[in-house]
């Protein structure tokens, strides 16, 4: 075979996604029976594969589920991992919520009626970036609590809340013993992290973990994720991005299961793009798979949105906006595609993959085969590795030469037959596009109400020094405003004009805003990476009483740690410099406390709570202020949102649910926010007069909010005609391969979202074009007439099939720094869509 041959022998998406979706899950009432041994999971003694994605149900609203699920499915996923959330679910002792976005159950039933198992993470710490890990505030408050230790106290609660998930799940006939979907729980989450922490005990508490979970009878597995180990029957499973190569299993009678491959990263305000390609996610699955890994679970494969104050200290309220689905619920191509045709062709030959004898063979430096065969059926799969960085090659296996680009893998069906290279992608991508929605720009008539600043003698809570925020707001409200007040006479302030006195204060909390005789002084902030920060600004003073108001904000509580019992936030020290008479200590100067905001209290981002306060016309150059205006729904079903730019940090109501917080003051290195648009989930609105309510702490103006919805509507190809997609179709006729068609043109493929046609292309090169979907340009041997082509060739169509030839464009084979590649953006759109 010769290397271009070898390149890529794709197997018809068609074909592959037609024999995947014959596999059927289907769930009765007399149950199953969940096993496993050292090879993988056993449903009533058969052995599968499972392809699972994380998603979890407080973060979209109920009526998104049936779609995510539907799309997760046509990914090739058959399986759905979610947590549980302890402190959703219990936010004050014994008071129970599973309702709307919280209805674990309905969600479950969901995954269910879609033929789909289910993996369910008790914890129930469950870190997730996730307000305070999940736990309950209120487990704060139990005299000698440790969390995660062993320690009675915490166990008490831990157990007691275990099970009774455990029993609602029953109740509910969720496990696959009683006929549902879950075929496995999860009880802790990565107890290595903290486990070195402090004195936890932590070996004695992780068996009284494992014994209280398996007594409680669910007829699965439990599983214990990110060790090596785990007690008893308990299996241990992998978390991180190359669990094939990073991770060793110490249990050896136990399956390889990946808990979490982290399709990209979380993010925290302040921190760049996060980046993980569909190339190294794929690479990875495989190189798991090939050291006999059966369970790979995306995290997350849908994020979602961090709604209200649900999000852990300084992370996105987008979350995981990076995965093969965004926070919108749109595939994310190439990487939605490249990881579907993934599944569908590993399981299009599961049979040689799941009972075949293993073998391994080392083929070069770097480079590694691992076979799965069934000789008396003549079956044979063998995944092909090359390890190196930057080194592609060929390599020589069973008498044929494979060409293996670098760190990437081959999967030969039939030990002879490429059918997949994780490195080689020929799904389309996508880009978004956003469009500023005419019917949201009508009677756009904001009215503010500014948050009154306390005094001291109007606060209620008054100690000689400041208290600890967190044991103040228990977790009721990101804000605690702190008040002192304190005289000066002529000789304490310079006698120089152009010299102001300095407020410092030490805060342990996430933000500040100062306010000097309840004029603006300023804001300060930290970051996830900080212990604390410090707000230092000139402030202007005067002769007598002087008053100090601090807001100090909280971007949620920390999400794991061996401190978190011990968490404290808030302001640490406080004092004025520059005085004549030198520097005015305030800590100790007494101090008033007020907990939440006004707005808040009187709920006035809601329609009953508006009239709470006078409201009145719009004027820029406040802060801690509230806005708010109505706007009617956008036509049409794209996603909407919301274009904060022109705001600074704050909250989102919108008919009064909490769409969350944004901080677009908060900018990158590059000087962009982490997050502009935040999402306004339709099953929020209605047709018309949607409540927009926008609590501001610095300085914003919010008549320059767009609201626009989103589109995923700019599609690409970018393919080479150095390395073709040798395209050949397979049939398989009682175990073997085929070969029906051949076709060695290479061909780029572009097709628009149903019910859209393409409508315009946006760029079109062959030669050397540079860039990515979205940010095209053109190179140096670029040829004039390819856009004409292509404009010719797919205006006007649902789909349209490029040749990737250079003598189609009219190219220069021989430009010096040509590399034979077509790049072409389109835009699809229905005629009558708004642009």
């Amino acid at each position: 075979m010769t290397a271009a041959a070898a390149v890529l022998l794709l197997a018809a998406a068609a074909l592959l996604a037609g024999a995947a979706s014959g596999s059927k899950w289907t769930f009765t009432k007399k149950g199953s029976v969940v096993t496993y041994d050292e090879r993988s999971l056993l449903i009533d003694g058969r052995r599968d594969l499972f392809f699972s994605g994380a998603i979890h149900y407080p973060r979209s609203p109920p009526e998104m589920w049936p779609k995510l699920l539907k799309i997760a499915k046509e990914g090739g996923l058959n399986c759905i991992e979610t947590y549980t959330f302890w402190n959703a679910h219990e936010p004050e002792p014994g008071k129970y919520n599973f309702e709307g976005r919280n209805d674990m159950i309905k969600f479950l039933k969901l995954i269910q009626d879609n033929n789909m198992y289910a993996v369910i993470r008790i914890g129930p710490f469950i870190q997730a970036e996730w307000n305070h890990g999940g736990l309950p505030y209120w487990l704060r408050e139990i005299p000698h609590i440790i969390f995660r230790a062993n320690n009675e106290p915490y166990k008490r609660e831990m157990e007691k809340f275990v099970r009774f998930i455990v029993q609602k799940l029953k109740d509910a006939e969720m496990f696959a013993s009683q006929g549902g979907p879950v075929i496995l729980a999860q009880i802790e989450n990565e107890y290595g992290n903290i486990k070195k922490d402090h004195i936890t005990d932590g070996d004695k508490y992780l068996e009284w973990a494992a014994q209280m979970a398996l007594s409680t009878n669910t007829g699965v597995p439990w599983i214990m994720c990110k060790q090596t180990s785990a007690p008893g029957e308990v299996i241990p499973t992998c978390n991180g991005r190359h669990c094939g190569d990073t991770w060793t299993l110490r249990d050896k009678n136990k399956p390889r299961l990946w808990t979490e491959n982290w399709t990209a990263q979380f993010r925290a305000f302040g921190d760049q793009l996060a980046v993980r390609s569909a190339e190294d996610i794929a690479y990875a699955v495989l190189r798991f798979f090939a050291k006999g890994g059966t369970l790979v679970n995306y995290y997350m494969y849908y994020g979602g949105t961090n709604f209200g104050r649900t999000g852990a200290s300084y992370v996105l309220t987008g979350y995981y906006d990076e995965g093969p689905l965004d926070e919108y619920g749109m595939q994310k191509e190439p990487k939605f595609g490249h990881l579907r045709d993934l599944h569908n062709i590993i399981r299009s030959y599961q049979k040689a993959f799941l009972e075949g004898k293993q073998s391994f063979e080392q083929l070069a430096q770097g480079y590694e085969a691992h076979n799965f065969e069934l000789p008396e059926e003549k079956l044979c799969l063998a995944f092909i590795s090359n390890n190196n960085t930057g080194e592609d090659g060929t390599v020589n296996f069973r008498g044929e030469k494979y060409y293996i680009p670098s760190r990437s893998v081959s999967i030969l069906a039939d030990c002879k037959h490429v059918v997949y290279n994780t490195k080689r992608v020929f799904v389309q991508h996508s880009e978004r596009s956003f469009h500023t929605a005419d019917p949201s720009t009508k009677n756009s008539v904001w009215e503010m109400y500014s948050e009154p600043i306390p005094r001291y003698k109007q606060t209620n809570l008054r100690t000689k020094e400041p208290m600890e925020q967190y044991n103040l707001t228990k977790d009721n409200s990101d804000y605690l405003w702190y008040t002192t007040s304190f005289r000066l006479e002529a000789d304490d302030l310079p006698f120089r004009g152009d010299i102001r006195p300095v407020v410092q204060v030490k805060s342990s909390a996430h933000a500040l805003m100062g306010f000097v005789n309840y004029a603006f002084a300023g804001s300060a902030r930290g970051s996830k990476k900080d212990k604390g920060f410090m707000f230092e600004k000139p402030i202007d003073l005067k002769i007598g009483v002087n008053h100090l108001a601090l807001l100090s904000s909280s971007m949620g509580m920390k999400d794991s740690g061996g401190e978190l019992v011990e968490l404290k936030g808030g302001i640490q020290d406080c004092r004025i410099q520059g005085l004549n008479t030198g520097t005015l200590d305030l800590q100790v100067n007494g101090w008033g406390h007020k907990v939440k905001l006004d707005g808040e209290e009187k709920g006035i981002y809601t329609e009953k709570g508006m009239g709470a306060v006078k409201w009145k016309p719009l004027e820029n150059g406040h802060a801690v202020s509230w806005y708010k205006r109505y706007f009617d729904e956008p036509d049409g079903e794209d996603p909407v949102v919301l274009d904060m730019t022109s705001m600074s940090k704050g909250m989102i109501f919108v008919n009064g649910e909490g769409m969350g917080r944004y901080w677009t003051s908060f900018r990158t290195i590059a000087g962009v926010p982490s997050q502009a648009l935040y999402h306004i989930p339709r099953p929020f609105l209605k047709s018309k007069n949607n409540l927009l309510v926008v609590f501001e702490e610095e300085i914003g103006k919010p008549d320059g909010i767009l609201i626009q919805t989103v589109r995923r509507d700019d599609i690409c190809v970018h393919i080479s005609e150095h390395n073709p997609a040798q395209i050949k179709t397979w049939d398989t006729d009682g175990g073997q391969i085929k070969l029906i068609a051949e076709d060695h043109s290479t061909r780029g493929i572009l097709t628009c979202p149903p019910k859209k046609k393409i409508q315009e292309v946006v760029f079109a090169s062959f030669g050397n074009p540079d860039g990515t979907c979205g940010n095209f340009t053109a190179g140096t041997c670029h040829t004039p007439n390819a856009k004409d082509i292509v404009t010719k060739e797919c205006i006007g169509k649902k789909s349209c099939v490029l040749p990737v030839d250079h003598r189609v464009y009219g190219a220069d084979i021989n430009c010096p720094t040509t590399t034979a590649t077509l790049a072409v953006q389109v835009r699809c759109h229905n005629k009558g869509d708004s642009e």
